[in-house]
This record gives structure tokens, sequence and C-alpha cells, in this order.
């Protein structure tokens, strides 16, 4: 018969077992300049998407105004039930 093995349970890995991170090699003050930087071109996109947005809306609202002004548009859009301005 073949003898059973008891059971062995290996201890967790402590923190100096684990492979070193980019984080863990670079200097926090390098660290901390490229978080800034990340943090700026966030804010710089978010900036180019406000500003398209702003721009989007204005042209949209250009184009409003623009068809307010056209007869054949209005005469489009408007109902052509006349009796209710008798």
């Amino acid at each position: 018969m073949v003898k059973k093995k008891g059971k062995v349970t290996q201890a967790p890995a402590s923190v100096q077992d684990k492979p070193a991170t980019l984080k863990d090699l670079l200097r926090p003050e390098i660290l901390e300049g490229l978080k800034a930087q990340a943090d700026a071109m966030k804010a710089e996109e978010q900036a180019k998407k406000d500003a398209e947005r702003a721009k989007a809306e204005a042209a949209r609202k250009a184009e409003e105004k623009r068809l307010e002004n056209d007869f054949g548009y209005q005469l489009e859009k408007s109902k052509l039930d006349w009796r209710k301005h008798k």
C-alpha cells in the first residue's frame, strides 16, 4: 500500500517575495511628476470636450435661428388647421 502524505500548507507570500513593480522601482518625485502630468492631460482632454460641446451647441443654435427666418421651413412646420386662429 501507498502511504498518504500529510497536507503541506504553504505560508502566504510575504511582501519581499512579490515581484517588484514599476511603482516600487521609481523614485517618489518621478512618480509624483508622472501623476501630475496624467492629471494635466485629463484636464486638457476635458477642456477639449467642453469646447467641442460648446461649439456644437453654438452651431445648433445658429442653425435654429437661421431656420426661424426661413419662410419655407416655417410653412412646413406650421399646422394647417387655420380654424384655431379665426
